[in-house]
């Protein structure tokens, strides 16, 4: 995987925490830590907004569709 280096501001309080994460091992380095942490806010994010498309299906007519859908 590729990889871009960019410069972040954070919470001091924050960056204390990912330090103590980096120094009992939790993560290999503070790079590591705010890698894991955006790619998990995107991957919830992803799953709400699908989960919020799914509720805006009609359970009726997307049986119906894939019954239909079974018989040809």
């Amino acid at each position: 995987m590729a990889t871009e280096k960019i410069a972040i501001t954070l919470d001091r309080d924050l960056l204390k925490e990912i330090d103590r994460g980096v120094r009992s091992g939790l993560f290999k380095n503070r790079s590591r830590a705010v890698e894991e942490a955006v790619r998990e806010k995107l991957e919830r994010h992803r799953k709400r907004r699908l989960l919020t498309e799914a509720k805006k299906l009609n359970v009726k007519e997307e049986r119906a569709l894939a019954q239909e859908g079974d018989r040809r």
